[in-house]
């Protein structure tokens, strides 16, 4: 089959779209739906100057989302003098994986000169993720544990580095399934507080970098996209990559040689997730476009969710954690207490 752009020969099918495309066509659809993710949602602000640039922390796996975002981001702005990247590794202590993945995750920054920081559960909490899952205080799966260490390290180091943004490599099917998991589980406040961490746009700044919500905030008639509330407690993040499917980010790890390490965490073990994603596999197999299609709607209405149940306004109290100062809605964060909790087995 040949490319729809061109007579070469295709390398894929999208049946979402229809469209078959070349290795070049195919690839440069990819960087073209993430940089557009950039500029619909505002990610650089007008505000962003040489003298005064923004800086965007990557968390970086060395798996093949967060690669694939890595080696684009760099594409697109490693010229450009507003923006300064910096890759953050989380070592969890996964004997014979993390390892790996840490190789591919210093050839690539070696290669494209980025800086490059790597941290470590065992530094961080005294806890290796292979201790963790013997002793599971918790009886919780393996994955609730090293989300929550992993959410709080890319948190407390976004704000150590001074980082203006948090990127992380979410691609589409992460986000379709986290959407369709918070709706099935009747989860309101957790889809309002999925608008404003991560999948509502940024407030457009003016130069001088008064945001538009600011300059705008009397106007009642304003029909304009509803922006994510800020949140001051925390270093906002973004998923550049959200638009483009799974397999497809894959691809384009493989076409371009990148030294993504793609092989599954042995702890892995989200059995409701690994449910709703073959429902999606199954879904999209039979209704080309299902990904895009939740993610269309639930976007639209996490945003009325975030209206009514997100943190603006002073609907929900931040606090800071009594252990170690991270901001938190209780008096002792979550991980903090998961520590404690195994700490005393």
């Amino acid at each position: 089959m040949d490319c729809d752009k061109c007579e070469r020969e295709a390398v894929m099918h999208a049946a979402y779209s229809g469209l078959h495309l070349c290795e070049d066509h195919f690839c440069r659809s990819v960087e073209k739906r993430l940089r557009r993710r950039v500029r619909d949602d505002n990610l650089l602000p007008a505000s962003a100057t040489p003298d005064e640039p923004q800086t965007w922390l990557i968390g970086l796996s060395g798996g093949k989302d967060s690669v694939v975002l890595t080696q684009i981001l760099h594409d697109t702005f490693a010229n450009d003098p507003r923006v300064e990247l910096v890759a953050l590794t989380i070592h969890e202590g996964i004997e014979g994986y993390r390892d790996k993945s840490l190789d591919a995750c210093l050839e690539l920054t070696d290669e494209l000169d980025i800086r490059h920081e790597v941290v470590t559960y065992e530094e961080e909490f005294d806890v290796r993720m292979d201790d963790v899952v013997e002793k599971d205080p918790e009886s919780m799966a393996a994955c609730a544990y090293c989300g929550v260490f992993r959410r709080d390290l890319l948190s407390k180091y976004a704000e150590e580095y001074g980082a203006d943004k948090l990127l992380t490599g979410h691609n589409l099917d992460d986000e379709a399934e986290t959407a369709l998991m918070n709706f099935l589980e009747g989860d309101v406040a957790q889809i309002a507080k999925h608008f404003d961490a991560s999948l509502g746009k940024f407030a457009e700044e003016t130069p001088s970098g008064v945001s538009s919500t600011e300059s705008d905030e009397d106007d009642e008639n304003d029909d304009s996209p509803r922006t994510r509330n800020d949140q001051n407690s925390f270093v906002p993040r973004a998923k550049p990559l959200r638009d483009v499917p799974e397999k497809e980010v894959a691809l384009y790890a493989h076409l371009e040689n990148l030294p993504a390490h793609i092989t599954e965490c042995p702890h892995s073990s989200e059995a409701y997730r690994a449910e709703i994603q073959q429902l999606m596999l199954s879904l999209e197999e039979n209704h080309p476009g299902t990904r895009h299609s939740i993610m269309a709607g639930y976007e639209e209405l996490a945003a009325v969710a975030a209206d009514e149940f997100g943190i603006g306004d002073g609907k929900r109290e931040i606090n800071e954690c009594e252990r170690c100062g991270a901001s938190t809605t209780g008096d002792i964060c979550r991980k903090c207490a998961l520590v404690e909790s195994i700490h005393a087995v």
